[in-house]
C-alpha cells in the first residue's frame, strides 16, 4: 500500500533486533532516534500501524507455538505426565503433581482448597484499551485457523482454504481503523468490556473448567462440582467516577442494565440450543417431575426437560423486555435488539416473571443436571448442561458484578454537607477522633441522618457534587445485591474514609446487602500509615461484625 512505511517498519525493526542482541551497544538506538526524527506525522502513524497489527500477529502465533512445544514434550515423555491441562510448572497441573510427589500434600487436601478458592478478575477500562469488538473477533478466528493448519492429514484443499482465510481476516484488519476518531462515553465503554466477555470468555472459561475437571479426576480421582466457579469476573466500567465526571449515578444505573439485559440474551441462546438437545422423553428423577408439574401453559408433555428448558425461555424473554424497557427509559441508551427479533416470538413471556436473580435460573439447571446423572445420561448432563451451569456459577444474571470507585474526599464533603444540615458542625474540619466517634455512634442508631427523597428533590440546597456523590449510594440500593462488587475508595488515608462509606450505605437501606468497603492505599505515607488505620477498624465492633471479619485492602 505504501512502500515508503514498509521500508520503515523493516529498517525499525532490524534496528530493533539489532539491539535487543547487544544491549550495550548505543548505535542501533541512536539510529532509530534518527530516523524517528525525520519521519513524517503521516509515515509515523503507517508505522505504528504496522507494529500493532504485526504484534498482536505475533501474539497469536506466539501462544499457538507454545502449546504446540507444550504438547510435543508431553508425547514425548511417558503416557503419566498426559493429562487434560498442559504439564507447566506453574500452572494448576504443574502445582497439583508439585504438591502431591514434593510436598506430599494429600489429594483431598488440595481439592478442597481448589474448590473454596476464588480468583476475581477485574475488567477495566481506558478510552484507548478496550478492543473493537470486529478486531476481537478476527484475532480470535486467526488463532483458530492456525489451530486447524496444525491438524494432521488435513486436505491440501482444506490447508490452501485456510490458508487464504488467514491472508484475507490480515487484509481486513488492515483495512481498519483501529484509532477511535470520538472518544467513547462510558456506555460504549461498558459496551466494549461485555464484548470481551461474549466474544472470549463465554466460551473460554466453560471450556477451561471442563478441562480442570478432567485432570482433577485424572491427578486428584474426583470431579469437580459442577457449581463451582474458581474463577470470578468483576468491571470498574461503569463504575469508575474517579476522575470521570462522565460516570453519573445515571450512567451506572444504565450500565447495570446494558449487562443484565445482554446476560438474559446469551442465557436465552444457551438455552434455545439446550431446548433442541434435551428431546428426552423417558426417565426423569422425582425432583424433575415435580418440577415439571409446577408449570402450566406448555405444548411439552412428555418431554419434561423441554417443559422446564420452554419456562425458562419464557422468563428470560420477560427479562429481556424489563431490561429493554428500563434501557428505553433512561436518556441515551444505547440501542437495543428485541427478544423477537433476536430469537423469535415465545408466547405467554406476559404471563411469567422475570428472572432477576442467579438462583432463579441455577436452581432448575441444577434439578435438569442431577436427573441426567442419576437416570442414565450423564454424558449428556456432562455437555451443554455444564457449561452453561458453570457460565450462570461465573457470571450470574448481571454478566460481571460492577465495582464502585470514588475518591476519599468526596465522601467527606457528602458528610460535611450532612452535619452543616443537622446543625452539628463541620465534617470536614473535625480531626480523626472526632470523626471516628460521630461515625460509630450513627453507625449503631436506628435514627436516619435524612430522608432519601428530600435528597433527590435537593430540598437541602446541597452541592450538585454532593447529590451526585449520594445519589450513587441510591443507585446501588436498588439493585440486586449480586449486581454489584466491591466499593473502592481511591486516596484513602484513614479508618473514618472506611466508615464514612459505610454509614452511607446504612443510610440508604443496605445493612443487609452491603457492598464491600474496599479502601485504596496509593501514596508511600497512605502505604505505610495503613496498618494503623485497619487496626483502628478492626477495633470498631460494629464494623468488624457488618464485614464477617473479612476486610478486602487495595494497594
Amino acid at each position: 500500500e505504501n512502500p515508503a512505511v514498509y521500508d520503515l517498519y523493516t529498517t525499525f525493526r532490524k534496528l530493533g533486533m539489532k539491539r535487543s542482541a547487544n544491549p550495550d551497544d548505543p548505535t542501533p538506538f541512536e539510529e532509530m532516534k534518527k530516523l524517528a526524527y525525520d519521519i513524517s506525522p503521516h509515515d509515523a502513524l503507517g508505522v505504528m500501524k504496522t507494529f500493532s497489527i504485526a504484534l498482536n500477529l505475533v501474539n497469536a502465533a506466539e501462544v499457538h507455538h507454545r502449546m504446540r512445544l507444550v504438547r510435543k514434550n508431553e508425547h514425548a515423555d511417558d503416557t503419566h505426565h498426559i493429562g487434560p491441562l498442559p504439564m507447566i510448572e506453574d500452572s494448576i497441573r504443574g502445582t497439583m503433581e508439585i504438591l502431591l510427589e514434593e510436598d506430599e500434600v494429600s489429594p483431598d487436601s488440595i481439592f478442597e482448597r481448589l474448590i473454596s478458592q476464588k480468583c476475581e478478575i477485574v475488567l477495566t477500562a481506558h478510552p484507548t484499551e478496550v478492543n473493537r469488538r470486529t478486531l476481537i473477533l478476527k484475532y480470535r478466528n486467526i488463532s483458530e485457523l492456525l489451530a486447524q493448519l496444525e491438524r494432521p492429514g488435513l486436505h491440501p484443499f482444506e490447508r490452501a482454504e485456510a490458508s487464504n482465510n488467514l491472508r484475507g481476516i490480515i487484509a481486513a484488519i488492515w483495512g481498519s481503523d483501529e484509532i477511535r476518531r470520538i472518544k467513547p462515553t462510558v456506555q460504549k465503554e461498558a459496551a466494549g468490556g461485555c464484548a470481551v466477555i461474549e466474544s472470549v470468555l463465554w466460551d473460554a472459561v466453560p471450556s477451561y473448567l471442563r478441562k480442570l475437571d478432567a485432570q482433577c479426576r485424572v491427578t486428584l480421582g474426583k470431579k469437580l462440582p459442577v457449581d463451582v466457579a474458581p474463577i470470578k469476573f468483576a468491571s470498574w466500567i461503569g463504575g469508575d467516577r474517579d476522575g470521570n465526571p462522565n460516570c453519573t449515578p445515571a450512567v451506572t444505573q444504565e450500565v447495570l442494565a446494558y449487562q443484565k439485559l445482554r446476560a438474559a440474551k446469551m442465557f436465552l441462546n444457551d438455552l434455545n440450543f439446550l431446548y433442541s438437545e434435551l428431546a428426552i422423553s423417558s426417565r426423569f428423577s422425582p425432583e424433575l417431575e415435580a418440577l415439571a408439574v409446577t408449570i402450566e401453559n406448555s405444548d411439552d408433555e412428555l418431554e419434561k426437560y423441554r417443559r422446564v428448558i420452554g419456562h425458562l425461555r419464557r422468563r428470560l424473554v420477560r427479562t429481556v423486555k424489563d431490561c429493554e424497557a428500563k434501557l428505553q427509559s433512561l436518556a441515551k441508551s444505547p440501542e437495543t435488539l428485541s427478544a423477537e427479533a433476536a430469537f423469535g416470538a415465545l408466547e405467554g413471556w406476559e404471563d411469567v416473571e422475570p428472572i432477576m436473580k442467579t438462583d432463579d435460573l441455577m436452581a432448575p439447571l441444577k434439578v435438569i443436571y442431577e436427573s441426567l446423572v442419576t437416570t442414565g445420561f450423564e454424558l449428556v448432563a456432562d455437555g451443554r448442561v455444564s457449561d452453561i451451569i458453570r457460565r450462570v456459577a461465573i457470571f450470574g444474571l448481571t454478566l460481571v458484578p460492577l465495582d464502585i470507585r470514588e475518591e476519599s474526599t468526596k465522601h467527606t464533603l457528602a458528610l460535611d454537607a450532612i452535619t452543616r444540615h443537622l446543625g452539628i458542625g463541620s465534617y470536614k474540619e473535625w480531626d480523626e477522633a472526632s470523626r471516628l466517634s460521630w461515625l460509630q455512634s450513627e453507625l449503631t442508631s436506628r435514627r436516619p441522618l435524612f430522608r432519601i427523597r428530600d435528597v433527590e428533590q435537593n430540598l437541602f440546597d446541597f452541592d450538585p457534587d454532593v447529590v451526585k456523590t449520594l445519589m450513587v449510594f441510591k443507585v446501588a440500593s436498588e439493585q440486586e445485591p449480586e449486581s454489584l462488587g466491591a466499593y473502592v475508595i481511591s486516596q484513602a488515608k484513614s479508618a473514618s474514609d472506611v466508615l464514612s462509606v459505610m454509614l452511607l450505605q446504612k443510610q440508604f437501606g443496605m445493612e443487609e446487602r452491603l457492598m464491600r468497603v474496599v479502601p485504596l492505599f496509593e501514596t508511600l505515607d497512605d502505604l505505610t500509615g495503613s496498618p494503623k488505620q485497619l487496626e483502628t477498624l478492626f477495633g470498631t465492633t460494629s464494623y468488624m461484625d457488618a464485614i464477617n471479619r473479612k476486610q478486602e485492602v487495595m494497594v
